[in-house]
């Protein structure tokens, strides 16, 4: 049969008519496959997010570190001083990296992070394990540990009858080193993860607050594993954590996470969130799109070729295009370019600072508190006094702060999508955005100040002696600080991004969650004095451990006040001269 071009009988008429199903149908197709690809995508974001959150589940097992630090004391006999190296050790390792880690996470990609954390989860406490089996061993052979026996002294570090645990300090601060960064890695993958794939979301606040939700829920579950008869040993006393099994546990299960979002965490449409930054940015001024041109490529769709400049292309031929960068090399270069400028942009804003200082004399509490909430427990109730064991736990308020920590984040998530005004960009918000709803609205910054003042409110009870002697009240003092600091953990990146944009999220992030690390270090070396000095003045020999209010009253006062101090570099930050509210910024 002859098709219509071919047979000479058939009019053009009839041959236009003839072939308008085939377009018809053409259309069809293309409209189908448009479709099949929109869902794939969701898919895939969907995937992405389920992920996300698994990842953000498992990965805050440093956080428990409180429930095993009396067994480094007792076990290992480790002064407070070196306990808190450990947890210093593991806090800077937990935060200084993130401002590297963020600039990978944006211009490398999300994948690199979840791998790096599977490795360093798997060295971190691969060693631990090791050095904490083999020095408890040493002291039981050695008669120096609960439950020892006389034997052979011959181990590392056993010199003469005596065993020392000098040598292990410097290992296991080296294993929390692993771990903080580890733990960084995962962390920004899940959150970069989210906080890019549903930027332009109606509830980006919730999708923001999931995976920090999830993170701020992982301690309460390990915890409660630890807590369990299958990482417990009965010593006759009472069940004791068996620390050994439980590092060999927390290994294996993150090492897992870390390759699962290897594969799975990935970012859709990240270049169309590129063209979109560029295009605002350059309508804002901030960007001269010709800047583009300077690397040889005709067009980015921002300014047109002229027919002379497409000829001039064309003569070229095969050689000059060998010259020129490839499409992904081009997309590479113009990410990385309109990035830069957002970090040079970020960095200049005079509101970033007060904020960043804010969120440092907010957390850096919260996170001292959480590293020595063991040994805190420790000195409210006697050594001898059978309230130790009968009324409170470690893992019961690890567990106490985690629940409120995950509801405050949800809570965050849910009402600021609700209650908090909505700017119509997800990029930087550089010129001012009328928000002209009429709806009761209330901005983000009022939410973390009043979290913050609820951090503050547990510290000031906990150093006013209002639980000493009764830790069955220590659970106001978990639940505050875990709601405190819950809330600020969720609110401040969802902050970062609403005014800064979130193409760049991971590097501005990451710049102002570098410095919990400083405050975390200062209040824990400011604990240990404290406590060490309460020690010494026992009349018991035993200088370890310390009893009583004055072992952390003094400390826990002060950090109070540092809460409060952020609490007006916030507000400055919002309402001081060139502040958000005078810069039309919605947040």
């Amino acid at each position: 049969m002859s098709t219509p071009a071919a047979d000479p009988l058939i009019s053009r008429d009839d041959a236009d008519r003839v072939s308008i199903p085939s377009g018809s149908s053409y259309a069809s197709s293309v409209s189908e496959d448009g479709r099949q690809w929109r869902q794939r995508k969701s898919a895939l974001r969907l995937i992405s997010f389920v992920m996300a959150n698994l990842c953000a589940l498992n990965g805050a097992s440093i956080v428990v570190f409180s429930l095993y630090t009396p067994l480094f004391q007792s076990r290992l006999h480790y002064s407070q001083f070196q306990v808190n190296a450990v947890a210093i050790a593991g806090s800077i390792a937990l935060y200084l990296p993130i401002s590297i880690l963020g600039y990978i996470c944006d211009r490398v990609g999300i994948a690199p992070l979840a791998l790096l954390a599977a490795v360093l989860f798997g060295g971190g406490y691969g060693t631990a394990a090791v050095v904490y089996r083999k020095l408890d061993m040493q002291y039981r052979n050695n008669g120096n540990g609960d439950g020892a026996r006389p034997g052979d002294d011959g181990l590392l570090g056993v010199m003469g009858g005596h065993v020392s645990n000098d040598w292990s300090l410097p290992w296991m601060m080296f294993a929390f080193v692993c771990i903080g960064i580890a733990t960084c890695s995962i962390y920004m993958a899940a959150v970069s993860t989210c906080a890019k794939n549903f930027g332009k979301g109606k509830y980006r606040g919730l999708a923001l607050a999931m995976p920090i939700t999830s993170f701020g829920l992982s301690p309460m579950w390990l915890s409660q594993v630890g807590g369990s008869r299958l990482f417990s040993d009965d010593r006759g006393d009472g069940e004791e954590l068996n620390v050994f099994r439980f590092f060999i546990f927390l290994g294996v299960l993150t090492v897992f996470t870390g390759l699962v979002g290897t594969f799975t965490l990935r970012v859709i449409d990240e270049q169309d969130l590129i063209d979109e930054a560029i295009e605002e940015l350059e309508h804002s001024g901030l960007l001269d799109g010709s800047s583009l041109l300077g690397r040889g490529s005709i067009s980015y769709g921002t300014v047109e070729s002229t027919q002379e400049e497409v000829q001039h292309h064309e003569e070229e031929g095969e050689d000059d295009d060998e010259q020129q960068p490839s499409k992904s090399e081009d997309a590479q270069w113009k990410k990385n370019w309109v990035l830069n400028a957002e970090t040079r942009q970020f960095l200049s804003d005079r509101t970033m600072w007060p904020f960043a200082l804010a969120f440092l004399f907010m957390i850096g509490p919260g996170e001292a508190f959480i590293n020595n909430l063991g040994t805190v427990i420790g000195t409210l109730s006697p050594p001898s006094s059978a309230l130790r064991k009968q009324h409170t736990s470690a893992a019961t308020h690890v567990s106490i702060f985690g629940v409120t920590s995950t509801l405050s984040r949800l809570l965050i998530g849910t009402v600021t999508d609700l209650l908090a005004p909505t700017p119509q960009t997800q990029h930087v918000q550089v010129t001012p955005h009328r928000f002209t709803s009429t709806r009761f609205t209330i901005s983000r910054v009022v939410f973390l100040f009043v979290f913050a003042v609820t951090l503050s409110v547990g510290l000031v009870i906990l150093a006013s002696g209002v639980v000493q002697n009764h830790p069955e009240r220590f659970w106001m003092v978990s639940g505050l600080v875990g709601a405190g600091y819950g809330a600020i953990f969720s609110l401040t990146p969802l902050i970062v991004t609403i005014i800064w944009g979130v193409e760049n999220f991971s590097t501005n992030f990451g710049i102002v969650a570098t410095l919990p690390a400083l405050g975390s270090t200062f209040w824990g070396l400011v604990y240990s004095a404290v406590y060490q000095a309460g020690a010494r003045s026992e009349s018991v020999s035993d200088d370890l451990f310390c009893y009583g209010q004055k072992c952390y009253a003094s400390t826990f006062w002060a950090e109070a006040v540092t809460v409060w101090i952020g609490c007006v570099l916030l507000l400055w930050a919002w309402k001081g001269r060139g502040g958000w509210q005078q810069r039309g910024i919605v947040i």
